[in-house]
């Protein structure tokens, strides 16, 4: 006999070696830097993929979200603001933030993009809604401070830091810009 023969235990082994093999590779995931997964079993969320070489259950435990726990820019849309004088003005924003906990940023918000978005539209219309014209084209950096702390404590529960918050621009009606161009130049 000149080949190599495999009785019935040996052809057994080597199926289970394959099929293990298999399950090995079916239950290894990879998690890119930069981004976070989340495991479901059953459709409940059970544990959260850090960035490498993760090993799952295969076929009972399934990836669900990917989280990106990057430094994220959120770029809030003009907001139409009346000012504390009664001054109307359009005004935009960019916040700053980042999942730091991406348990709560799946479970106890929908969507913490969307919600982080609609968060931070409000706190801006509310705080520059306080302030006067003056306020708002003079002290900036106060007016940012304290919407990136209302803006962070609201995340917070949802496992999002707010790094910062700037007011990029302040549109004011054309009429009121002429009439403070007179103004001043008046008082000159």
């Amino acid at each position: 006999m000149n080949g190599f023969a495999l009785d019935g235990l040996s052809i057994t082994l080597l199926g289970l070696g394959i099929l293990a093999l298999l399950v090995l590779f079916a239950g290894a995931k990879t998690v890119p830097q930069g981004y976070n997964y989340t495991i479901e079993r059953f459709g409940k969320y059970t544990r959260t993929l850090k960035p490498g070489l993760n090993l799952i259950v295969p076929f009972i435990d399934s990836v669900g979200k990917k989280i990106n726990v990057m430094e994220q820019v959120l770029d809030v849309p003009h907001q139409e603001v009346i000012t504390r004088d009664n001054v109307p003005t359009s005004v935009n924003a960019v916040a700053y933030f980042r999942v730091v906990d991406s348990n709560k940023a799946i479970v106890e918000v929908e969507n913490y993009l969307i919600a982080t978005s609609q968060i931070a539209q409000t706190a801006l219309r509310s705080v520059l809604g306080k302030a006067e014209l003056d306020q708002l084209l003079a002290e900036r950096e106060r007016l940012n401070e304290e919407l990136q702390k209302i803006i962070d404590e609201s995340t917070e529960p949802w496992g999002v830091k707010v790094t910062a918050v700037e007011i990029k621009d302040v549109e004011i009606p054309e009429q009121m810009q002429r009439a403070m161009a007179r103004q001043a130049e008046a008082e000159r």
